[in-house]
């Protein structure tokens, strides 16, 4: 039997976070130790929480380790009594006292243990939970008595030192004698009635590694017509590549941001979306590490403040959003387009490289614009598939329009859908027959002759639109208790949905059980952009965004929650959310909870078509509770 070690061992020096030396002497510690069915997980995503080691039995139990490779010698380190509170522990360095609450093991590993017992597993019996979860603290540089000695104030109010077989600590001394029953006293145990593998696949759910840190770790896959597209440029500099979704046009415009930031150009790459700015920079790290801080990634808008300010036309900028609800774009390009040509100082930034993504969201004259910044004999790449037509704005690229922007010859095609999984794409090729204009359908061939190798889970889910949201918070749970032993992580779990109230009232209903979601909902457009920014598919949460914001992504596991689809763009939006869904070896999972009713039909096609129009939800128990009967 070969031991579960995730990340495997031969990426761990890879990792983005590496291990510290006092990390490397624990995880060897415990893989030379510890008997093999003991599985090992390195930095686990827990829900927003990172432990540096947690380790499962199937047949025993759970246990969470904080590793402190603290010189006890170099920080003078104490704990101080509180009235009423956990004890606080606090250094001292060259005269100056300061706090360590923050980083302080004990608290650590008690919110770990807990977060286990009230969340992760939804059939844990509280009562025995004490007897699943060991909470385990490692000092690998410093003397078993002395960490003992100092943590003992903190471990008493915890409660942990009358449970020390549940809540050991160690130091030194015990990893350099093999003592795994000082280290880790439950190792001993071969079996517990309070664990069982269908609980072992809950909690894997919550431990083993997500797609999105192992795909970081490797260089972007090209086919050789996407690799020459990232490698060269066309004689005049412009080039503008189209393609049905999941063929590459995002990967390809990353893959040259790579290479031109890695022959030291200046590289601006700019989008729509606020949130595709960090799938595309965290694409272009892959082939070039230096990459998201080297180029400057801006959202178009957000490059046209960035002018303003540089050029101290702030004032100027400031006017023209004074008028509420009105959205001045026609104004602000004027004034950025005088801004620029009368720049006679050189105070407006240009670029060797324009990169335009989702060019299809433009208008005409952004590009035109962003043309004034390419340097003489720079390049300008513009990446469109007008199928993904969400804003109306496609139909602008008229061929007069063209003609002024600077290309010559047809678009470059890139043909194949890499992304989607072969079970999908009769569905979606069927959903751009019916509901996408003719005119503007670039949708993904059929490949012929490929085995399907790599599952796909299909559902669809027809509600009342009132609804949507608690159905959507249940297949959430569902999705969790269903695939915890096909390698899916709860961190790789999409929500993506077609208003900022729906998104919010299904973010509150999963928070409500426990789960955290990382979002994008907010009525306050600072506070919104700020959420934006810090939307990253590394981030260790459930992730939850609008239709809207995850043009260009991708995910293993998508939840689709729509309330209405009543126009052209609405379904164009559906269009690109369904496009969303990446292979995956394992399997990848695609459910879709729909209060449109003119889409039931067409949802009855799907493998699995649930129909619900059914009571209030506040008479069917608890999310958790439903789930969890479920066969």
């Amino acid at each position: 039997m070969t031991r579960t070690i995730s990340p495997p061992r031969g990426d761990l020096k890879s990792l983005r976070q590496p291990l510290e030396e006092g990390e490397w002497r624990v995880f060897e510690f415990f893989d030379a130790h510890l008997p093999e069915k003991w599985e090992i997980y390195i930095q686990p995503h827990l829900n927003g929480l990172r432990p540096d080691f947690v380790l499962l039995h199937p047949d025993v139990g759970i246990a969470v380790f904080e590793v402190k490779n603290w010189d006890l010698d170099a920080v003078e380190r104490w704990v101080e009594a509180r009235p009423n509170k956990p004890p606080i522990l606090k250094g001292r360095r060259d005269g100056k006292t300061f706090s360590l609450q923050s980083d302080n093991p004990v608290e650590k590993v008690f919110r770990y243990k807990q977060e286990i017992q009230d969340l992760y597993c939804p059939r844990i019996d509280q009562r025995s939970g004490l007897a699943v979860v060991t909470a385990g603290i490692i000092f690998p540089s410093a003397d078993d008595d002395r960490v003992s000695q100092l943590l003992m104030p903190c471990r008493e109010y915890r409660q942990m030192q009358e449970w020390f077989q549940y809540n050991p600590i160690s130091g030194r001394n015990a990893l350099e004698r093999g003592d795994l029953l000082r280290v880790f006293p439950e190792a001993k145990r071969t079996q517990s009635k309070f664990m069982n593998p269908e609980l072992a696949a809950d909690l894997r759910l919550w431990l083993v590694e997500p797609d999105a840190p192992k795909t970081q770790r490797t260089p972007l896959e090209l086919d050789e017509t996407q690799r020459r597209l990232a490698n060269s440029r066309t004689k005049s500099g412009y080039r503008r590549i189209t393609g049905p979704a999941g063929s590459g046009k995002s990967v390809v415009l990353a893959a040259r941001a790579a290479k031109l930031i890695a022959e030291g150009k200046d590289v601006l790459v700019v989008a729509f979306n606020i949130t595709l700015l960090n799938y595309l920079a965290d694409a272009a790290v892959r082939n070039h590490p230096p990459a998201r801080k080297a180029a400057t990634w801006l959202n178009f808008h957000h490059w046209c403040k960035r002018v303003c300010e540089d050029t101290d036309h702030a004032e100027e900028y400031r006017a023209l959003w004074s008028v509420e609800g009105h959205f001045p774009d026609q104004d602000l390009c004027s004034l950025v387009e005088s801004i620029i040509e009368s720049d006679h100082e050189g105070l407006v930034q240009r670029y060797d490289a324009v990169l335009v993504d989702e060019g299809q969201d433009f208008q005409p004259n952004w590009w035109a614009l962003l043309r004034k910044v390419c340097k003489p004999g720079g390049e300008m790449l513009l990446a469109s598939d007008a199928t993904q037509d969400v804003y109306g704005t496609a139909n602008s690229w008229t061929d007069g329009a063209m003609k002024g922007a600077g290309f010559a010859g047809n678009w470059t095609k890139l043909n194949i859908s890499y992304r989607l999984p072969s079970g999908l794409i009769d569905f979606v090729l069927d959903y751009g027959r019916r509901f996408l204009p003719r005119e503007n359908a670039d949708l993904p061939p059929i490949r012929q002759m490929e085995l399907n190798i790599n599952p796909c889970q299909l559902r669809w889910v027809q509600v009342c639109p009132g609804q949507a949201a608690f159905t959507t918070a249940e297949e959430i749970w569902q999705l969790m208790k269903s695939h915890g032993d096909e390698g899916l992580s709860v961190s790789d779990m999409t929500v993506l949905v077609d208003s900022q109230e729906l998104g919010q009232s299904i973010v509150s209903l999963v928070g409500e059980q426990g789960a955290r979601c990382v979002n994008t909902f907010e009525k306050d457009k600072r506070q919104s952009r700020r959420k934006k920014l810090a939307f990253f598919m590394g981030d260790a949460r459930i992730k939850a965004t609008t239709l809207h914001s995850f043009k260009g992504w991708e995910a293993r596991a998508l939840l689709i929650c729509i309330e209405h689809a009543k126009d052209k763009r609405a379904m164009a939006l559906l269009y690109a959310g369904l496009t969303r869904l990446k292979q995956h070896p394992s399997g990848s999972f695609l459910t879709v909870v729909c209060g449109e009713p003119n889409l039931a039909e067409y949802g009855k096609s799907w493998p699995d078509f649930i129909n619900k129009n059914r009571p209030n939800p506040a008479l069917q128990g608890t999310l958790r509770d439903k789930a969890a009967q479920r066969p």
